[in-house]
């Protein structure tokens, strides 16, 4: 065996590990029947909205207002998913879909 076989080997052996962990180690650090503590139940509130305001912010870091397309392609699907989200309010469906209607826009439309 060559040393990069060895080497890619112990990279996804340690990368195993470090998913198994990660999927087990909640279960033995809140059994069921236990009470969760205040500030795991403190991050399960606050952390979606976190997570989704700096896929925002990270989403929208490259656009450029002052050039063509001027961010009408970001503008026109973030409308879309938060219209879609207050009509139906189903996460998936409102990001799924404005993704998509993202792509159309900057592969036909505003190329």
């Amino acid at each position: 065996m060559s040393q990069d076989t060895v080497k890619y080997l112990m990279i996804a052996g340690v990368m195993v590990l470090a998913t198994v962990i990660t999927r087990f180690l909640p279960f033995f650090l809140f059994p069921a029947g236990k009470k969760t503590p205040k500030y795991i139940h403190y991050l399960s509130l606050t952390l979606p909205y976190a997570t989704i305001g700096l896929l925002v912010v990270y989403c929208l870091r490259g656009m450029d207002v002052f050039a063509f397309p001027y961010g009408l392609p970001e503008i026109i699907s973030i409308a879309a998913i938060t219209a879609l989200h207050l009509y139906k309010g189903n996460p998936l469906l409102s990001i799924g879909a404005g993704t998509a209607l993202y792509m159309i826009l900057t592969q036909t439309l505003f190329r």
